[in-house]
């Protein structure tokens, strides 16, 4: 037998083994599981919704050409992942607290990010992009999976304060074969933490394909955790809100932590360090192309006679804003002095930060800097 099995050749069956309520043309199909939460969204929170992803795409293609041009030492993209972020992010109550991983940018947007939020740690001007008090989110996580076992760390906080929010780690399919990521699965179902486990499978960590890691599908690792969880299509905004709907209910109802795969697909490298032609076919790649997000929402506002001229121009408006001030954030940050790097470490005057202190500073004017 080869030591490395075939992967799985993900195809519309096995996408059929999701949870969905628009098809990839955008028909609305019936979904008695996912239906009961959808009951207040209307035209105008669809429209909000195809903005979101609109916006979405735009700030992150504003991303790799900053890239690109030298402006950012990295970028993570997140084409074709717009559904699967904007889906669960726009479901979370403003108290909700995120733990996220590098990608998610459209959690960013979905939390309040401001235009230097996106670009601040991948420019290298700081240690964390945006001020986490602010966005109810903590600071983008590199170490794969680690932010799950904080989001179960601040889940039994919730529980010790008996406050009325959810904690929820985002990862992606790559994390699930990371040993953090089971211990927080352990821990979270233990002591029966609010925390929803939201894993956006987009088929590739990094170079090696999900049929590596896993011959079924990963949300069938939960239940033997004793945690309920959920398969959606991830490409389909409105299963993956309802779905983010489902398990914030399940967690902030003091039943435990719940999990959900997104199932969807990375249309552009890990990061821009990265070059997918390496190891992907066109041919998934189109394949995907066909079950882009936007255009299945398009499609089916336009079935509505909801999709109109002045939405067009107004989400177009707003998509080439985003971009321009992202721009112009990035562009117009001033690159802190060396010795800031130690303020505010400590909240009171500490003896060892200062020792350290004063060897950098020795060893900056030895290259004559200040």
């Amino acid at each position: 037998m080869s030591p490395h099995p075939t992967p799985i050749v993900d195809t519309a069956s096995d996408l059929e083994l999701t949870e969905r309520i628009l098809a990839p043309d955008g028909t609305r199909l019936s979904n008695p599981r996912l239906d009961p939460h959808l009951a207040d969204v209307d035209p105008g929170a669809l429209r909000a919704l195809h903005r979101d992803m609109v916006v979405l795409r735009r700030i992150d293609a504003e991303g790799v050409a900053l890239q690109r041009q030298g402006q950012l030492g990295l970028w993570a993209p997140c084409q074709g992942q717009e559904a699967a972020q904007i889906g669960t992010a726009r479901a979370l109550a403003p108290q909700d607290f995120v733990f996220p991983s590098y990608r998610e940018t459209g959690v960013m947007l979905a939390r309040g990010a401001e235009p230097g939020d996106y670009v601040r740690m991948w420019r290298g001007e700081e240690g964390a992009a945006y001020d986490p008090a602010a966005l109810r989110m903590a600071p983008l996580q590199i170490i794969i999976g680690a932010q799950t076992l904080h989001a179960v760390g601040y889940g039994l906080g919730i529980l010790h304060d008996g406050a009325d929010e959810v904690a929820v780690a985002y990862f992606g399919d790559g994390a699930t074969s990371q040993g953090d990521v089971n211990e927080a699965m352990v821990f979270a179902s233990s002591y029966r933490a609010p925390v929803v486990f939201v894993c956006q499978n987009n088929h590739w960590a990094i170079s090696e394909p999900v049929g590596l890691q896993s011959q079924y599908p990963l949300a069938g690792r939960a239940p033997g955790f004793g945690i309920p969880s959920m398969r959606v299509d991830g490409n389909d905004v409105l299963a993956c809100l309802a779905a983010m709907r489902w398990a914030l209910e399940h967690a902030r109802s003091g039943a435990g932590p719940a999990y959900i795969e997104a199932v969807t697909y990375r249309m552009g490298p890990h990061t821009t360090a990265d070059d997918p032609k390496r190891y992907r076919e066109d041919a998934q790649l189109e394949l995907w192309r066909r079950r882009d997000p936007i255009d299945r929402l398009e499609a089916h506002l336009r079935a509505m006679g909801e999709f109109t001229d002045t939405h067009i121009a107004d989400v177009q408006e707003q998509a080439d804003h985003a971009a321009r001030e992202m721009r112009a954030a990035c562009l117009g940050m001033v690159t802190r002095p060396p010795l800031a790097v130690f303020d505010g470490v400590y909240a009171e005057p500490h003896s060892g930060l200062q020792r350290q202190r004063d060897e950098y500073a020795s060893y900056l004017a030895a290259y004559g800097e200040a």
